[in-house]
């Protein structure tokens, strides 16, 4: 691993809990980590000990084998080799592009310090704007110049803060691909925060989901959707919500019972006993359920969320439970309707029955689907 972080805490002077506290991941040359949770949930303040703008209060981090950071030692930012991109990008308005991009370069000799910058405005797409000053040009050339400057000195790990929360919504997930695009190209290591999942999603090879200091996942996106490690990962991914549900022997094979009827086709399925009496909480997400006009079990539209391709119902079953279905929008059906719906569940995840979301991260168990 290129950055490793191991048990890492920091806690401010005068504060009670620390703002982060026993975070353990690593990130491999060459990848691209994203930092996503609530907003207060510590993922700036890890940035920054990783940066080295703050002291770490246990644990350590370590870059290329290197620690960096522990309790007993600090390395100061600019012996690092780290690069950043800020919020607000911190350009300098007095400056153009070009003298912008070379602001960290001024150790090289100037035509090694032109050709750099060159080098960096291609790979970030800005080769005719050398000249322009940082009010000329739109968000995201900004945060590209922002970009390039960070990515001039060649640093080992570049750490980029909540880069597109400036930029218009539709603009944040196109560009957090291109963002994605000039990274790999330029081979760099990053770790970047934000507290939108597209974004994440669009950028990160691997992405944490931080809750109140804590890390409770560190994976894939696709893992941390379809096998969430806890109940808080299960609810700030994607649409989803808990029903209650029951694992029972039927025969000789397992069955869970929820308001949608048993799932079917499910292999290594917990044991009844792995919960009190098999009772626990099944996440359904809006994927699992499936519009079928055959189906035997109807469920009330009592919300609806246009989404261009597509509708978010939110609907409510006969029983009271609510579930949440994604359907092809030429299916534009009204409020207060009444629809068929079925369970296509491919990832039973269950969780103890009425934990809460903020508790102790309790781990999930997972089925996995015939």
């Amino acid at each position: 691993m290129f950055l490793t972080l191991s048990q890492l805490s920091v806690q401010y002077p005068h504060t009670a809990q620390p703002a982060v506290r026993s975070v353990s991941f690593g990130l491999e040359a060459g990848q691209i980590g994203v930092l996503i949770g609530p907003s207060g949930c510590g993922k700036t303040t890890l940035l920054r000990a990783v940066a080295g703008l703050e002291r770490a209060s246990g644990g350590q981090v370590a870059l290329g084998g290197e620690v960096v950071s522990n309790a007993q030692t600090h390395m100061p930012p600019e012996q690092r080799r780290v690069g950043m991109v800020f919020q607000d990008y911190a350009l300098f308005p007095h400056l153009d592009v070009r003298a912008n991009v070379a602001f960290g370069l001024r150790h090289l000799p100037k035509p090694a310090r032109l050709q750099r910058v060159q080098e960096v405005l291609a790979l970030v797409g800005l080769e005719g704007l050398h000249g322009r000053y940082p009010h000329e040009l739109s968000g995201g050339q900004q945060q590209r110049v922002a970009l390039a400057r960070a990515l001039a000195p060649s640093p080992r790990l570049l750490l980029l803060d909540e880069p597109f929360s400036n930029l218009d919504v539709d603009l944040r997930e196109r560009l957090a691909h291109e963002v994605r695009g000039i990274l790999k190209a330029a081979g760099a290591t990053a770790l970047l925060v934000t507290h939108d999942q597209l974004e994440a999603f669009a950028i990160g090879d691997m992405i944490g989901v931080m809750h109140q200091g804590e890390l409770h996942q560190w994976d894939r996106a696709y893992t941390l959707y379809h096998r969430p490690a806890t109940r808080f990962v299960a609810e700030f991914i994607g649409h989803g919500v808990f029903a209650p549900a029951q694992i029972a022997h039927l025969g000789a094979e397992v069955q869970v019972q929820t308001p949608l009827g048993p799932l079917q086709d499910v292999a290594a399925c917990p044991l009844p006993s792995a919960y009190p009496d098999g009772l626990c909480d099944v996440l359904l997400r809006a994927d699992d359920i499936v519009h079928d006009d055959a189906a035997p079990v109807k469920a009330r539209i009592v919300r609806k969320s246009f989404r261009g391709s597509e509708f978010l119902y939110t609907l409510q079953l006969n029983s009271g439970e609510t579930v949440m279905t994604h359907v092809p929008s030429h299916h534009d059906h009204a409020v207060g309707e009444w629809i068929g719906i079925k369970a296509a569940v491919d990832h039973v995840v269950t969780f103890e029955r009425g934990a809460a979301a903020g508790a102790p991260p309790a781990q999930a168990v997972v089925c996995n689907g015939g």
